[in-house]
């Protein structure tokens, strides 16, 4: 498969605000892993919430406020996270530009949980 990033259909997400997601490789095509890209609008954020399953992300655009258990961190462009699974994270976009931002998770289902 190969395919433009700019040809996935990026749908609204109801957690926090300004949120969105395309489904760049699914558990239907890949056996191990998917691929998700996130954005986030200017001005809006993601709560704080953990995952049943671990996050790998590089930053493709833009400025956040990141939460990862409890430790706040600035994370720009080029920067990349590991959010182990069960650990409680947020996001809040920092200036004028989109944060956007590449998930690659494990296949396997997430439940996630709002944390506070």
């Amino acid at each position: 498969m190969i395919k433009n990033i700019k040809k996935f259909e990026e749908k609204s997400l109801d957690a926090g605000e300004g949120v969105s997601m395309a489904m760049l490789i699914s558990d239907e095509i890949a056996p191990n892993f998917m691929m998700r890209k996130f954005r986030i609008k200017s001005g809006g954020y993601m709560p704080y919430h953990t995952n049943s399953v671990e996050h790998e992300q590089f930053v493709l655009n833009g400025k956040a406020k990141v939460v990862i258990d409890g430790k706040e961190q600035i994370v720009k462009e080029g920067d990349i996270l590991f959010i182990p699974s069960g650990i409680a994270h947020s996001y809040e976009v920092i200036g004028d530009e989109d944060y956007e931002f590449l998930c690659l998770v494990p296949n396997r289902e997430d439940e996630v949980e709002l944390v506070g």
